[in-house]
């Protein structure tokens, strides 16, 4: 379950659609590791929101004929 060490401020910003493209120039201008960093945290927020809690492995089984 998501501790409140874990979560994240929610900002949200109100932009012109015809402004100036800097978020894009920005994330354009980081290193590829940082940016797949910045996506999985993106994920990670969006699955402990949708499900309330982190995904986890499934189960698996095998069946094994002896």
């Amino acid at each position: 379950m998501a501790t409140s060490a874990n979560r994240r401020q929610l900002q949200v910003t109100k932009i012109d659609m015809k402004a100036s493209k800097t978020n894009a120039v920005y994330w354009r201008t980081q290193p590829y590791a940082l940016r797949l960093a910045a996506l999985e945290a993106l994920r990670q927020d969006f699955m402990t929101w949708k499900y309330g809690a982190q995904p986890r492995f499934q189960r698996v089984y095998s069946i094994v004929k002896r």
